[in-house]
């Protein structure tokens, strides 16, 4: 059977941030009911983390406990406080941190506010990248 392992934990964080175009730009501060203008401004949601690395074997190749207090040891000193990032950009973040420690591996990180709305970004290895370009 052929088939790709990963594990995944799962985290929160309280941040704050803000979306400064949300005051200017036409398509988001709209004066009627869509408008999210109010975005601009600092404020808190509680960031929900799920984050999946690709494993080479099904003994315990990275143990998820110890996986996930290494990520929340990057989140531990208080509230967050993330200025204009967005969950995009706190993912590739996050991202950067993760292949230095265990490099040559698939990633699939998720960041959401509030656990209501967020992204999910893939992160192939850069071997995965490689194969494709040679094969495509």
């Amino acid at each position: 059977m052929d088939s790709k392992g990963f594990i995944w934990v799962t985290f929160q964080k309280e941040g704050i941030h803000k979306y400064p175009a949300a005051a200017t730009d036409p398509t988001l501060a709209t004066g009627d009911w869509l408008d999210v203008s109010f975005l601009a401004a600092p404020h808190r949601h509680i960031f929900h983390f799920r984050v999946e690395m690709e494993v080479f074997h099904d003994d315990r190749d990275v143990e998820f406990i110890q996986f996930k207090r290494w990520l929340e040891s990057w989140y531990k000193d208080g509230t967050l406080s993330l200025d204009y990032k967005s969950c995009e950009m706190i993912s590739k973040d996050l991202y950067t941190k993760v292949i230095e420690r265990w490099p040559g591996r698939d990633y699939v990180i998720e960041v959401s506010e509030d656990g209501e709305s967020g992204c999910r970004l893939y992160f192939p290895s850069k071997d995965e990248i490689s194969w494709r370009i040679y094969n495509a």
